[in-house]
């Protein structure tokens, strides 16, 4: 009895850890995209990397593939507009130097503007 107990804790723990999907990274001319997972298999987030640096465009998704925010980043620092999706709003959020310069929040029925400056 004792094995089998082994036994099935081995073969769950084995379940378990497989469902780990390791990162993929392909080289693309002189920057690297990479590739993350959530444990069911989607695509968590993909963008690229540039000497070591988060560089270009980047994506996030949830877990059941939805776009959550799609950004940039030059050398690692946010550059530009970055947009953060959620149930029932878009947010548009401009990028200097890497601080918040301005942040717009649309929905079905208003716009909100916010400066940060």
């Amino acid at each position: 009895m004792k094995k089998y107990i082994i036994l099935g804790a081995l073969v769950f723990s084995g379940v378990v850890f497989a469902q780990n999907i390791e990162p993929k990274y392909e080289i693309q001319g002189n920057l690297v995209k990479a590739t993350y997972y959530y444990d069911n298999g989607q695509i968590k987030q993909e963008g690229f990397y540039k000497d070591g640096k988060v560089h270009g465009k980047w994506i996030s998704y949830n877990e059941v593939g939805s776009k959550i925010s799609l950004g940039e980043f030059t050398d690692g620092a946010k550059t530009g507009k970055w947009f953060f999706w959620n149930d029932n709003s878009l947010n548009e959020v401009d990028y200097s130097d890497s601080r918040i310069a301005e942040v717009k929040k649309w929905s079905a029925k208003t716009e909100t503007l916010v400066n940060r400056n």
